[in-house]
């Protein structure tokens, strides 16, 4: 059985995966799509690592 953080946390690791591949085909787009990628795994991270953290406001 998965749980729902795990469920997440694979769906962002494949939306990384499809963000780098569009920037892998379309070189314009390439740099903002390596951004994006990054950003969705790192929150992927943080959904394992405490899946019921809560970020600080600024």
């Amino acid at each position: 059985m998965i749980s729902h953080a795990q469920l997440s946390a694979k769906l962002l690791r494949d939306a990384a995966v499809f963000f780098r591949t569009i920037g892998d085909q379309n070189p314009p787009l390439k740099i903002q799509m390596d951004e994006n990628a990054n950003v969705f795994e790192q929150v992927a991270d943080l959904v394992e690592q405490d899946p019921t953290g809560v970020i600080a406001d600024e």
